[in-house]
Formats: C-alpha cells, sequence, structure tokens
C-alpha cells in the first residue's frame, strides 16, 4: 500500500506539472473557434499550423531569437569563465575570508533578483546603458553567477584532490593538473550548470522588460511573446504557438545532455 501511495503521489505531481506544457502545444495546435468555445476539449477534434505561420510571420521574430541567443549565451559562458575560478578558489585552496565569501555566495543565491530591478534600472540609465545587449548580459550574468558557483564548488569538491597531485608529482604545473586531469571530470558539472543557467536567463522577462524600452529591436523572446495582440484582445493561438517554438531549443539540449546534467546534478550536490 505504501509503494502504491507514493507511485500515485508521484503521477499526480507529474500530471499537474505536464498538464500547462500539454495545454499550451495543444492550443497552438487548435483552430480558433475551439479556442474561443466555452467548452473545452482536451484532445484536438481538428489540427492547423496556421498559429505557428503567424508567429513565424511576426515582424522581428528572428531578430528577437538571436537577441535571446546572444544574451543567454553571453552570461552563461561568463558565469562559467568566473565561477569555475571562484569555486576552485574555494573548493581547493585555504584563504582567510573563505568562509565569508561562501555565505555571501549563499545570501546572493537566495536573494530574489525583482527586488535589484528599480537599483540596476536607475544604474543601467545613469550610466547611458538602457536599450543596450549588454547590460541585460550583465544583468543574466550576475543572476547565474551564485548557482554556478555553488554547483561547481560542491562538484569539485566531490573530485579528490590527489588526482591533482599525483599530475603534479608527474612533473604538471598546478595549472596543467588542473587543465588535463580534473578539468575533463567537471564536464557533466560544467553542463548541468550552463544549462540551468541558459534556462534562467532564456525565461526571464522582467528585467528584460524594463531595460529595453526605446529600442524594440533589441527585446528578448519573453518580452516578444507578450506582443499578439489584435483588434478582439489577445491572439491565444500565435500567442501559445510562439511559446511553444519558444520552449523547444531548451527542451531539445536538456534532452541530449539528459545523462550529463543528471550526473552533474548529483555530483554538484555530493559534497558542500
Amino acid at each position: 500500500m505504501s509503494r502504491i501511495a507514493r507511485t500515485v503521489a508521484a503521477l499526480l505531481v507529474f500530471i499537474v506539472s505536464v498538464f500547462p506544457v500539454y495545454w499550451m502545444v495543444l492550443t497552438a495546435f487548435k483552430p480558433t473557434k475551439d479556442i474561443q468555445s466555452a467548452t473545452p476539449t482536451f484532445l484536438p477534434a481538428s489540427i492547423t499550423f496556421e498559429h505557428f505561420g503567424t508567429a513565424v510571420a511576426a515582424q522581428g521574430f528572428f531578430s528577437f531569437w538571436r537577441n535571446s541567443l546572444l544574451v543567454a549565451g553571453g552570461a552563461v559562458l561568463l558565469a562559467l569563465l568566473v565561477a569555475l575560478l571562484a569555486a576552485f578558489a574555494v573548493a581547493r585552496l585555504q584563504w582567510k575570508g573563505r568562509r565569508g565569501f561562501i555565505l555571501m555566495v549563499f545570501i546572493a543565491q537566495m536573494t530574489p533578483w525583482e527586488a535589484l530591478l528599480i537599483p540596476i534600472y536607475v544604474i543601467a540609465r545613469d550610466t547611458g546603458m538602457l536599450d543596450t545587449l549588454w547590460m541585460l548580459t550583465l544583468v543574466y550574468f550576475m543572476i547565474t553567477l551564485p548557482f554556478t558557483i555553488v554547483t561547481l564548488r560542491g562538484f569539485l569538491a566531490a573530485i579528490p584532490a590527489d588526482l591533482e597531485e599525483a599530475a603534479q608529482v608527474d612533473g604538471c604545473s598546478r595549472g596543467q593538473a588542473f587543465r588535463r586531469v580534473v578539468f575533463p571530470l567537471l564536464a557533466p558539472g560544467l553542463l548541468a550548470t550552463s544549462l540551468f543557467g541558459f534556462i534562467t536567463a532564456w525565461n526571464e522577462f522582467a528585467f528584460a522588460n524594463v531595460l529595453i524600452i526605446k529600442d524594440q529591436d533589441d527585446r528578448t523572446l519573453p518580452v516578444w511573446l507578450s506582443s499578439f495582440n489584435n483588434t478582439f484582445g489577445t491572439d491565444w493561438g500565435a500567442t501559445m504557438a510562439a511559446s511553444t517554438l519558444f520552449m523547444l531549443p531548451v527542451l531539445l539540449i536538456f534532452l541530449v545532455l539528459q545523462g550529463r546534467v543528471t550526473t552533474g546534478i548529483v555530483g554538484g550536490a555530493v559534497k558542500g
């Protein structure tokens, strides 16, 4: 009975989690008359690709895709570079203020970033960086950095330091030992942290909506999704089709890297 209860509970959690995604994809393929029907249908009576055509033909579709890829990709690369050095210093070196640094990283990780929206807007305005993708990239870098440091720190702590020491005995410098021995073992952790950092930057809406005001060509996909309006209100079919297309890149990357990502998550949680 206990096993059955756990299975039923897991199934309910799965249904509650997946149903909004299913409803989004279903709505994207429904004809407009079925979407506006007062009686909801949970299986499609007919399928149309009209809404996807509307989404792809929308002004700036490919430009906004490019903007999102540049901003999210740039933020993740910067976060990986800085976090890798910080995580190595925390996990391998002993220095004064190490515990305080770790504590500050955890505090930054727990901080609701929406609380910094106004201060960051003021800084961007005063430095002339409003309406620039550079500012948005730096903000996403700041958001993803604490999580990346925490995860990579745990993963580095799980790799025995004896491996580096053995490589140094064989004639490698500390940098060579890290590059040739430790770095290949970090691949699952790097993939896991980069994927979750990319998802965070890819889906972020508030900062993109506030920091990009005048130059609409620099908008990102989450902001662009709010633009499907017509004389009758929101075009829900086109909005759901655009949301489905918006979800596909991250979903495909996750499916391809699923095994390594799972290993990275477990490895990063082994030691703190």
